[in-house]
């Protein structure tokens, strides 16, 4: 494909996102406003995200496959911790569509000034935090997650804390881990190779194929977080480059699983 050509896939593609938005987001906040639930309301935006992710593959060839689905059965009735590797934007629109349990993600408050989009997530059972007060949003993440999580959702998190250049590893952070141990939760370790069609920084998307792969679920009872964390990182970094060799083996020896 030219780079014309996928300029201008990416191009509709993003239009037809921010198109579609609109009447999704109208909705989310009529049923707000009509008193409709929180529960009821996520469906809607998981419905869009859903044709945010097909819309992707129809216009800009962009597909996906899951391994490890076999891991997620035995936790439909307990409280999960999902932790994912994040490469792109893909992967934040993909999840919910995926997982069997509304997710609750738990994001930077600066989201929320997006128009429609951002209305329409802080509407809905999620967590944003203020990273500047570094203490107190660690306290919301364990309250707010905690509840969140005794209501039957899961909740999601990136340890990395933004999205990481293919065949690159980011700083794990153990706050997933924290709120795992405080809330009783077993954690869910994800990898995404969602940068080898949609990179970091990029608007433009080439075609191809995206795999997630969900590794055995790890209890967190009598478990130190940074240790835990630790265990998670070493998972999903070394199935990164089970699944994206190529964008690993490029950067040579240096990268090596922490």
């Amino acid at each position: 494909m030219s780079k014309l050509l996928a300029l201008l896939r990416s191009s509709l593609h993003m239009l037809w996102m921010l198109v579609t938005v609109v009447p999704f987001t109208l909705v989310i906040l009529l049923m707000a406003l009509f008193g409709v639930s929180k529960a009821h309301r996520y469906p809607v935006a998981r419905t869009w995200l859903t044709h945010c992710v097909d819309s992707a593959r129809w216009i800009c060839g962009v597909r996906y496959q899951l391994i490890g689905q076999e891991h997620l059965e035995p936790l439909k009735d307990v409280p999960v911790v999902v932790l994912v590797k994040h490469q792109s934007t893909y992967e934040t629109f993909l999840m919910p569509g995926i997982c069997p349990k509304p997710l609750a993600y738990v994001f930077k408050k600066e989201l929320l000034r997006i128009p429609f989009f951002g209305w329409s997530i802080g509407s809905l059972d999620m967590v944003h935090i203020d990273r500047a007060n570094n203490i107190r949003a660690f306290a919301k993440v364990i309250s707010r997650g905690k509840e969140l999580l005794a209501k039957g959702h899961w909740v999601i998190m990136f340890p990395e804390g933004t999205r990481i250049a293919r065949g690159q590893v980011g700083d794990y952070k153990p706050g997933g881990t924290r709120l795992a141990i405080a809330a009783g939760a077993r954690v869910l370790p994800v990898a995404v190779s969602s940068a080898r069609c949609w990179p970091k920084h990029s608007f433009v998307k080439t075609p191809g194929l995206v795999t997630v792969s969900f590794g055995p679920s790890i209890d967190s009872a009598n478990r130190a977080a940074p240790e835990l964390m630790q265990e998670v990182q070493q998972w999903i970094e070394g199935e990164m480059r089970r699944i994206d060799p190529e964008g690993y083996a490029s950067l040579g020896s240096e990268h090596e699983v922490g």
